[in-house]
């Protein structure tokens, strides 16, 4: 629980009819909840029609609207996936509220921060803590809190996520109902990304850009059912894969097919087409392994949570190149991506430098081809770092040292000389031994100044809430430095 310095607990009831609700969130209800009476939208470990749905979405609008939430009003929501979440999602957008969405794993020091900083005037959480190792869905009820600094919503913006943090402080990013539908449209015109008669399973977090609009918007507006496994273990991920009868696609990030595969020998899964997977892109032995145990395509998307899905490579067709996305202009300047973006999507202060003249900085580095126009992501721009004079790209590092055998996942960084941070798959060796192999391999294969001073083995790299790897130098020291500790005692 957050500080209950300035929550107080207010009451539900009933339906209340709030004037100009319909007219304030009428893209809900042309793009996402309309669709025939009995068509399957949400499988949440229970099958849920658009009839039902549209019930509950009504029932939960009721109840915001009976504690005060009102068309430019601010919610923030603190709930983990559910149908909890999604309806009452849709019910403050049909309201015309601002919503915010804060990942339910949080800590109440890192809730109390967020508070402060985006001022919603209503909170809403699980009326009971929700607990469950690898569960990837709940039942819950909403508690409602109103936040007594809050105030109404300050900027035009339907949807308030926070980045993911995997470099630094998270930044407050804000999205029109216009630009959420832009997204639609793009996602609409992706060759290849789920339609009707087919069905996606995601694993990605609804509070984060691909689970929410990838997955659940995409989801609802295209008529193809969303189905959360519920729990986040291999025999939940493949039962929800065996289950239905539709072409399947199954929609995460690359730690999620680390753990496709880890099975031995992957069952017969006819229906199971592809898996499309969001964030850095998939090491070639992993890419393999899935491909070829699953017999199904692996292909990748970039995106941002400024912006959304900016370029895909849905089929694997082109790795390590991606095609951008309809409607999204992209440019390169001094090996820096830009992307085409007419108004800030950043709230609140921030590097003013990120935005400007109808261009987005995104840090990373890149190249376009001129021919294709498609653009290849090279890692991120402060990779590039100097080395007793000669350059050093830590991407290159990092993509050679995640290539070596056993290694599961790494991430290379500049911290008083070049240091890496790995994780191995499990064996009866030593993380000694580990390190000695990694080395040796890394020896043939980088010039001695590339090479790091230190690799740290790790049981388990540290990711944000979104699965990305966490890519901060005290996080990963302080990871260290535990390993170090506990092979001391």
């Amino acid at each position: 629980m957050p500080s209950e310095t300035h929550l107080s607990p207010v009451a539900a009831g009933g339906a209340v009819t709030v004037d100009g609700a319909p007219a304030a969130g009428s893209w809900v209800d042309e793009l996402l909840l309309r669709g025939p009476d009995t068509e399957l939208a949400l499988h949440f470990g229970t099958q849920v029609d658009r009839t039902a749905l549209r019930r509950m979405v009504q029932q939960r609008e009721g109840e915001l609207a009976a504690v005060g939430v009102r068309p430019g009003g601010s919610v923030a929501l603190r709930l983990p996936p559910s149908l909890c979440f999604v309806t009452v999602l849709l019910a403050a957008w049909r309201l015309g509220a601002q919503v915010s969405l804060l990942d339910y794993r949080l800590t109440p020091h890192e809730i109390d921060g967020a508070l402060d900083r985006l001022l919603p005037q209503v909170l809403v959480q699980p009326a009971k803590p929700a607990s469950g190792a690898l569960r990837a869905v709940y039942e819950v009820d909403p508690d409602y809190l109103r936040y007594e600094p809050g105030v109404p919503a300050r900027t035009p913006h339907s949807l308030i996520q926070l980045s993911s943090g995997s470099t630094g402080p998270s930044k407050i990013i804000g999205r029109t109902a216009a630009d959420v539908v832009d997204e639609l449209d793009r996602y609409d015109a992706i060759e290849g990304f789920p339609r009707r008669g087919e069905r996606a399973v995601v694993l990605g977090s609804m509070v984060h850009v691909l689970g929410l609009v990838g997955g659940l918007l995409h989801g609802l507006h295209a008529g193809v059912p969303m189905v959360v496994p519920p729990r986040l273990t291999i025999d939940g991920i493949l039962k929800a894969l065996a289950d239905g009868d539709q072409p399947t696609t199954l929609i995460g990030v690359p730690s999620q097919a680390e753990i496709l595969a880890a099975v031995a020998e992957p069952p017969s899964l006819p229906r199971f087409r592809r898996m499309i997977t969001g964030g850095e892109l998939v090491r070639p032995e992993l890419w393999r392994a899935v491909t070829e145990g699953y017999g199904i395509t692996l292909g990748n998307m970039y995106g941002m949570t400024e912006l959304g899905v900016i370029a895909t490579d849905i089929e694997g067709a082109h790795r390590p190149s991606l095609t951008p996305t309809r409607g999204i202009a992209v440019r390169v300047v001094d090996g820096e991506v830009l992307l085409s973006r007419e108004r800030s999507p950043y709230i609140g202060p921030v590097d003013p430098t990120r935005w400007a003249d109808g261009w987005l900085r995104t840090r990373d580095a890149g190249e376009v081809d001129p021919d294709t126009g498609r653009v290849t992501i090279r890692g991120r721009l402060d990779s590039q770092v100097s080395i007793g004079g000669l350059k050093v790209d830590l991407t290159e590092v990092e993509q050679t040292l995640a290539a070596a055998p056993g290694v599961e996942s790494a991430v290379v960084l500049y911290d008083e000389g070049i240091k890496a941070y790995v994780s191995v798959v499990a064996t009866d060796s030593s993380s000694g031994t580990a390190s000695t192999d990694i080395d040796g391999f890394l020896r043939e294969r980088l010039a001695g100044y590339k090479r790091p001073r230190a690799v740290h083995v790790l049981p388990t790299m540290p990711r944000t809430s979104s699965g990305k790897l966490l890519r901060d130098r005290v996080a990963l020291r302080a990871a260290a430095e535990a390993v170090q500790a506990e092979q001391q005692t």
